[in-house]
Formats: C-alpha cells, structure tokens, sequence
C-alpha cells in the first residue's frame, strides 16, 4: 500500500506515502493528477450551474510531485487515518475524483 487517497466531502485527491515514521504516523505528500479522458461527461442545464451525468467517467493520469510540501497523518483510534486536512484511506492505487455535480 502505496497511496493514502485524501476524502474530502465528494471529492478524492491523491498522496504517496513517503516514510512510514511509525506504526502511527505516516509522512506523505500530494500528487499531481491530469485528466486524460477526453470523452463528454454528459453536463446538462439544471442544479446550480449544470448537470453532470457521467462524472464516475473520469479518467486521470498521476505523477509525483517533489515540490509538494511533505506532511504528516497520524492513525487515530476507530482505525483512520488523518492529516491536517482530513480523512485519508490507504491503497494500492492514487485516486482522484472531482464531483462536478456539488
């Protein structure tokens, strides 16, 4: 496991994790994601500005980003892990999502 996908509300942004510093703590830094799919995503008037009908659609690319400040998350209990940012799950895999429709 080599990402700690951040949740905030709907949407996903990638981390790679950097450093294990314990069995508790977790340095990692956030990645860079390029949408790649160049298929509409079904956007129609309605909600505040539109509709989007298609977003599960997307499709992106990802790369390390060494600029990208390093920070740190901390396993709390209940078993999640958090940052200063919120709400991370570890995977094998990054994963980025933008909800068009919030």
């Amino acid at each position: 496991m080599n990402y700690a996908n951040h949740y905030g509300y709907s949407d996903v942004h990638p981390y790679e994790i950097i450093r294990r510093v314990s069995g508790k703590t977790i340095e990692i830094r956030e990645m860079d994601a390029t949408r790649i799919d160049s298929s509409d995503l079904g956007f129609a008037p309605g909600g505040f500005v539109g509709h989007c009908s298609r977003q599960d659609e997307q499709r992106y690319a990802y790369t390390a980003n060494a600029a990208a400040p390093i920070i740190r998350m901390r396993l709390r209990k209940g078993s999640q892990w958090h940052s200063i940012y919120g709400r991370h799950i570890i995977s094998d895999a990054p994963h980025k999502f933008h909800d068009f429709n919030f």
